[in-house]
């Protein structure tokens, strides 16, 4: 069974970094395109980042760019999103997905808690 597990969350000051895994199973990793989203109590998820699978072309929420980068290993099925510069406002609950390149099937992992806080 497919599987997608988040890591690397915690409580980090405003303006430092924290880097973000999602290790996957069971799916060929290589055909997924890959995202992250983020969601605060009572706000619907927000795309983060995505990285697609043919030719791993890159995109970013505006509120992100400059101090995010996404990056994937599909010989270790792992994507990664370090995030630098982080604000309060980057406070959430951050969530691994993929997509298969062909829409369907897509997996949800079940997040990862990030608090920039002094």
């Amino acid at each position: 069974q497919a599987q997608i597990v988040e890591s690397g969350g915690g409580l980090v000051q405003p303006g430092g970094s924290l880097n973000l895994s999602c290790v996957t199973s069971e799916i060929t990793f290589r055909a997924y395109d890959m995202e992250w989203y983020r969601q605060t109590p009572g706000k619907e998820r927000e795309l983060v980042a995505r990285i697609t699978a043919v030719d791993a072309t890159i995109t970013y929420a505006d509120s992100v760019k400059g101090r995010f980068t996404i990056s994937r290993d599909n010989a270790k099925s792992t994507v990664f999103l370090q995030m630098t510069s982080l604000k309060p406002e980057d406070t959430a609950v951050y969530f691994c997905h993929g997509v298969h390149w062909q829409k369907v099937p897509n997996y949800w992992g079940r997040g990862t808690q990030v608090t920039v806080s002094s």
